[in-house]
């Protein structure tokens, strides 16, 4: 494999650190998770000492996400991207359709904002997601389940060219408004994204960047969302869907959906959170620290055999789960 010449971190490996230092080695470092005081307060020293060391590189996953990390040391903004192709695309807005909203089942997720617009508007709302072992997660839930009229799960259910009439037709004909299905595979939100109305991402937080807005958008999916986060640098308002700063701003603009070109919502993806932009750029930021450090004089490059423990399987890429 030889040597290696910079490191991609996308989480907080400690037990490398020992093996990228002596010799210095440039290091890259993706932020996936919001800024937080715990992570860069001056007495967490480790962490905050690695952060402000010359050698570390950070990349912010938004501008939205750059500005709260303010302060930090070489640090630039390449957006998440996605295959377009493995996509599934409409010409047409589905008319008469239902809502869709999916995310893990907690508050700052907004499914209960996401229920009383489809209440409100009188559209079926489905609803896919996780529900994580967390005692607030679980409580919210709980106070979800009065307002949901249905709960199936389709997990077992492979998609293949009969999915949508086998599985999700009975659905949307059916009297029951808001439908849960519980957490999706890949394939399976493709269909619903593809069919549905618009996506709500009604999110009560500062989501560093939610691709559940891409994904919807490469679809042809227009998306309404609250303006929150990243939400404004991704979404073009009126466009590829709708920015509101209020429930009834969602509410309204239901009834609009019909004047976004789905072309326009792919071809937004394409152009701006591709996954071959976000290579090209990651290709870009190795070449330029290459670039720089290998006119250093401190500047070694690291044998594989110089880390002690190795990466545990199935993280080498990255540390944690940050798909929310």
């Amino acid at each position: 494999m030889g040597d290696i010449d910079v490191i991609h971190m996308h989480g907080w490996l400690d037990y490398i650190y020992d093996g990228i230092f002596s010799p210095p080695l440039p290091i890259v470092m993706t932020l996936h998770v919001p800024a937080n005081d715990s992570l860069i307060k001056k007495d967490h020293c480790q962490r905050f000492n690695t952060m402000q060391n010359p050698y570390m590189h950070f990349v912010a996953i938004s501008e939205y996400q750059k500005q709260q990390y303010n302060g930090l040391m070489n640090i630039k903004t390449i957006h998440h991207g996605i295959e377009i192709r493995d996509w599934h695309f409409k010409e047409q807005p589905v008319k008469g359709s239902y809502l869709f909203t999916i995310g893990r089942i907690t508050q700052v997720k907004g499914q209960d904002k996401a229920i009383e617009v489809a209440k409100k508007t009188g559209f079926k709302l489905i609803i896919a997601g996780c529900v994580q072992n967390k005692f607030a997660d679980q409580e919210f839930f709980e106070s979800l389940k009065g307002s949901i009229d249905l709960f199936v799960d389709i997990g077992k259910h492979r998609v293949d060219k009969d999915y949508y009439e086998k599985v999700m037709k009975p659905l949307l004909d059916c009297d029951k408004q808001i439908i849960y299905l519980g957490e999706l595979s890949s394939e399976q939100k493709k269909q619903w994204y593809l069919h549905a109305w618009a996506t709500l991402f009604p999110i009560q937080w500062g989501e560093p960047f939610g691709l559940v807005l891409i994904e919807s958008m490469a679809c042809g999916t227009p998306v309404l969302a609250f303006k929150e986060g990243a939400v404004p640098e991704i979404v073009v308002d009126g466009k590829t869907g709708f920015v509101m700063n209020s429930l009834d701003g969602m509410i309204g603009a239901v009834d609009r959906i019909n004047s976004i070109d789905p072309r326009e919502c792919q071809r937004h993806v394409q152009n701006h959170f591709s996954i071959t932009s976000m290579a090209q750029k990651y290709s870009e930021l190795y070449q330029q620290i290459l670039d720089k450090y290998k006119t250093s004089v401190n500047f070694g490059r690291l044998p594989i055999d110089n880390i002690s423990k190795p990466l545990p399987p199935g993280n080498i890429a990255s540390e944690g789960n940050y798909y929310a």
